[in-house]
């Protein structure tokens, strides 16, 4: 290679240097050393200023995830609460404990119809003021339930705070991308779902040891409470969050007609169908086939929605090697835990260890459903995450219809041996899946 410097003209044109490299020529303009420097030196401020600039940014965007989650552990702690307290309830209300159960069962039935008909109707508004309107709608819920004279008027908020559970799931499940941007997508989904973990951890023992302190329906004005200070901190925290812009019914069927996402829907039915069947039945089983004492099973509780926490934290890293296949291994492993409860499930330390390690894994399992469907249709997320609330809160109650079939009919041992079953019947189904479809691979 050849340089050859040309005279400057007496009118200041900017100096150039012509490189000649085999039968190629070109004129590359020059600049004085000390602009070249102050050039540089403006470049590397500029990006200093950004990267100033975006560190506010990203702390504001995860501590809003962090509200969105305490958003989730609300509801989830609300959902689960009247699991500890229904012979208080039926006792206070002079209603049967079966009628009683209906306050579990409601919501579920309330929030698969209102998921989709939400996502239809709530096209235009802001995401933040959505969040706070449904969070206020369950401390409504939890406040009336606390005051309410009739069981009637206890259905009725629980059916309310059904609706607004559907809705919740269907504007906070994609919400988290949107926060951090799609490189932290996955662990801010992760995050979202510890506090669902959180609020399991919550809701049935404490809510057990609430009751049996202070009564059932302070409880219920405990958790209003709780509710309120939730809602502060997201006004707070929470900025606009636009809407997709994709409200129509064509958007669900598109989800639902992608081979990807009907895989999803399938596994994620018949896993959900499994754990609930056994979830259901874990109190009656761990002390009437365990012989566990009250407090002993207060603390699984808690154990078992800590390891739920861990579980979905570790979940997004798992996820970036692949979501299906985590979704089939980790459901394998639940399955074998559901399997060993049946089977070993009278010895209490062995018992007490398998529960916590479905906890963990379960953790894994339950975020995997909506990663599988919100990559399975990424361009349309509140619609995938409208079909997985319906989808789930239909085999929530199936899953639940199902442990109480086997219950009246057989023994809560072929309950956990059914619900294991189940859940591997998933597993394989997710196997076969990796066989048709492919999902993109996650940051």
């Amino acid at each position: 290679m050849i340089e050859n410097a040309e005279a400057t003209p007496a009118h200041h044109a900017p100096r150039v240097r012509v490189v000649a490299a085999s039968s190629c020529a070109a004129a590359v303009p020059t600049q004085p050393a000390a602009v070249r420097a102050a050039a540089t030196a403006a470049t590397a401020a500029t990006a200093a200023t950004a990267a100033t600039a975006a560190e506010p940014r990203s702390r504001r965007g995860w501590a809003s995830v962090g509200a969105v989650a305490l958003g989730a552990f609300v509801v989830v702690m609300t959902e689960t609460l009247p699991v500890g307290l229904l012979p208080q309830i039926a006792d206070g209300l002079h209603v049967s404990l079966g009628l009683a159960g209906l306050m579990v069962l409601v919501p579920g039935f309330s929030a698969a119809v209102s998921a989709p008909l939400f996502f239809l109707g709530s096209g235009r508004f802001n995401r933040r003021s959505a969040i706070l309107v449904l969070g206020l709608t369950v401390l409504v819920s939890n406040a009336v339930v606390a005051v309410a004279p009739t069981f009637v008027l206890v259905l009725i908020a629980r059916m309310l705070f059904g609706a607004t559970l559907g809705a919740f799931w269907t504007v906070v499940s994609p919400v988290g991308p949107k926060l951090v941007g799609p490189a932290g997508g996955t662990r801010a989904i992760t995050i979202i779902a510890a506090g669902i973990s959180g609020g399991t951890v919550v809701g049935l023992p404490a809510g057990q040891f609430l009751g049996d302190l202070v009564g059932w329906r302070l409880t219920f004005a405990t958790a209003a409470a709780a509710t309120l200070i939730v809602v502060v901190v997201q006004t707070v925290l929470l900025p606009g969050i636009p809407p997709d812009g994709r409200t129509h019914l064509r958007d669900l069927m598109g989800v639902v007609t992608r081979r990807a996402a009907r895989f999803g829907m399938a596994a994620g039915a018949v896993v959900f169908i499994g754990q609930f069947t056994a979830w259901t039945y874990i109190t009656p089983f761990l002390m009437d086939h365990t012989h566990l004492s009250s407090d002993v099973v207060s603390l699984l509780y808690v154990i078992y929605g800590c390891g739920g926490i861990v579980g979905s934290l570790v979940a997004g890293s798992l996820f970036k090697r692949g979501v299906i296949g985590s979704f089939a291994g980790s459901a394998t492993v639940v399955a074998a835990l559901l399997i060993g409860l049946a089977s070993a499930g009278t010895i209490p330390w062995l018992a007490g260890l398998l529960l916590a390690l479905w906890g963990l894994v379960w953790g894994v399992v339950n975020p995997g459903t909506l990663v599988w469907l919100l990559d399975a249709a990424p361009e349309t997320p509140e619609a995938a995450s409208a079909v997985n609330v319906t989808n789930l809160q239909i085999a929530l109650a199936a899953g639940s219809g199902l442990g109480a079939i086997l219950v009246s009919s057989t023994t809560l041992h072929t309950v956990f041996l059914t619900a294991g079953f189940t859940v591997l019947a998933s597993a394989v189904l997710a196997t076969v899946a990796v066989r048709f479809i492919t999902l993109a691979r996650r940051e």
